[in-house]
């Protein structure tokens, strides 16, 4: 059974902000095709600079009419929209307004893997010695040390807390290796933080975000957010480091089987450090996610 092909996004996701475009790559007047959540979506800017977005429906959107907008916001450097009816405000990060942080929209790539998926791998404390060797971790010292995962019972955030790890280089404003201190959130199915000790201020966290557009349910374009102090790096400099990491985070997720992330208890083996994936995959059933996973009692071929 190919699960993939059945599956329609119900209201847990129709009903969230999804980001579509950086905003510094929109220009008025113009408009940019993607795609989200298996449709067709035109993204601009209006007169004034705000970020617009369409569904592109065919024989209408050619002869010139386009339908009316979707609610559409601009948010951390990048346009959001949502097909359904989405909340107010989009999830906060106040950090962000803090007025020596760098807000940057660091890259887009795309990957040919769900949003869970990517989501459940930025969460993965393990992988970092052996796919980010050099950089985020390194052999020998690859233990994972024990932490907490916790619900937020006001906004049911899930959040890993008392994370730590050696990184060699944590950032590009590093001259040495590091034990950092890491907090975990997820505010949203396909949105995921990390709160991160800061090179040069040993009193603060840089944030580090990705922020996954569901092109599809197994094709994802992976959006990464930073808001970092540093004033050392150049911008080119903190995009490139970004870079190098998710690039190799990329062919890592291309080779997962399968591409849905499965939410049954057991589907897959954990050990202790997969404690914040655990809990991410109960969180998604719990708020009714069925578009981008294999939900539990679903019986899935590999096909």
């Amino acid at each position: 059974m190919d699960v993939t092909a059945c599956q329609e996004p119900g209201p847990a996701i129709l009903d969230l902000w999804h980001p579509v475009a950086i905003l510094d790559d929109l220009r008025a007047g113009e408009s940019t095709r993607t795609q989200l959540l298996d449709r067709d979506v035109a993204v601009g800017l209006d007169d004034d600079g705000a970020p617009v977005a369409r569904l592109i429906t065919g024989e209408q959107y050619v002869a010139g009419t386009p339908p009316d907008p979707l609610p559409t916001i601009a948010a951390y450097r990048f346009a959001w929209t949502s097909l359904g009816t989405p909340p107010d405000e989009i999830f906060a990060i106040p950090e962000c307004d803090e007025p020596d942080r760098r807000n940057l929209a660091t890259f887009s790539v795309g990957v040919n893997t769900s949003a869970p998926r990517a989501v459940e791998n930025f969460l993965d404390l393990g992988h970092f010695p052996y796919v980010h060797a050099g950089i985020l971790g390194q052999v020998p010292r690859t233990e994972v040390a024990d932490y907490r995962v916790e619900i937020d019972p006001e906004t049911n955030e899930l959040w890993a807390r008392d994370c730590e790890f050696f990184q060699p280089q944590a950032a590009a404003a590093s001259t040495d290796g590091q034990m950092s201190q890491y907090t975990y959130r997820v505010p949203h199915p396909y949105c995921v933080m990390l709160y991160k000790s800061c090179p040069t201020d040993e009193s603060r966290f840089d944030v580090i975000a990705l922020f996954c557009q569901a092109l599809s349910a197994d094709r994802v374009l992976f959006h990464t957010f930073m808001s970092v102090i540093d004033d050392v790096s150049s911008d080119a400099q903190i995009r490139a480091f970004q870079t190098l990491v998710s690039a190799q985070d990329k062919p890592i997720l291309e080779n997962q089987t399968p591409r849905l992330l499965p939410l049954e208890a057991g589907d897959e083996a954990s050990v202790r450090s997969d404690r914040a994936s655990v809990a991410y995959r109960r969180w998604l059933g719990d708020r009714g996610v069925d578009y981008g996973v294999i939900p539990a009692g679903t019986i899935d071929d590999g096909s």
